[in-house]
């Protein structure tokens, strides 16, 4: 039985309708349940459908996102007002609409040093959750996932803490703070949204058993993983 899951879509916007209205169903589910939901958010295109989806939807179903911790993938070291921080575009998108608590908000600081912001962003996952319920990631046109790169250090391939530093990014900008294939691997859930085109050949590469893509790794080092796709394979 494959360790993967692949739901295929024919657009991007029914792609992140879908997977918000599945994540609000998951959210719902931990408020039953009288629990926290500690999700590690990511940047990029379809993100921001994602996020202004999941803002319409639980406005009109009425969803309280109080128990909700919010975490992230990885982060540019930029300042968080800058146009660059994936925390930005939360706050934007997410956060101001829907007028989530700060205490609910644990970005990565960016703006400190990268081993700093590192450690910093482990204390804070750690004092919530020993594992996040839910990682959202992205895949990029050369497979990687958060700010984890082919090609990447052993150091941070083989690293047992949360967040590990990427130094030499091959995309800009260069320094980032990205959570660890180890806390990846760790995570109760993580659903990928693949979108865009020129991804398709790393989307091939990475559902096969012996992949060598970021994505690849993540999907072999976990049980299960879910992969929302607008892309034809």
């Amino acid at each position: 039985m494959a360790n993967f899951e692949l739901i295929q879509f024919a657009r991007a916007d029914e792609l992140a309708s879908r997977v918000a209205g599945l994540w609000l169903d998951e959210i719902e589910s931990a408020n039953r349940a009288g629990k926290n939901h500690c999700v590690a958010l990511s940047g990029g295109r379809i993100t921001q459908k994602f996020f202004t989806s999941t803002v319409e939807q639980a406005k009109a179903r009425n969803i309280s996102f109080a128990r909700v911790h919010f975490f992230w993938a990885d982060e540019r070291c930029v300042l968080p007002t800058d146009s660059e921080s994936n925390f930005k575009m939360a706050n934007d998108l997410l956060f101001a609409p829907l007028k989530i608590s700060e205490k609910q908000i644990h970005r990565i600081l960016g703006e400190e040093s990268p081993e700093a912001a590192a450690k910093i962003a482990e204390t804070e996952l750690l004092k919530i959750s020993p594992a996040l319920d839910l990682i959202f990631l992205g895949m990029g046109e050369d497979g990687h996932v958060a700010s984890l790169f082919p090609n990447a250090s052993a150091k941070i391939m083989d690293t047992t803490a949360s967040f590990a530093v990427v130094e030499n990014a091959p995309k800009p900008p260069p320094k980032r703070i990205s959570l660890s294939f180890a806390a990846i691997a760790a995570a109760k859930q993580v659903w990928v949204l693949v979108s865009g085109n020129g991804k398709e050949s790393a989307l091939i590469e990475s559902l096969k058993a012996e992949g060598k893509t970021p994505l690849a790794r993540v999907i072999q080092l976990r049980s299960h993983t879910k992969i929302y796709a607008d892309i034809k394979i």
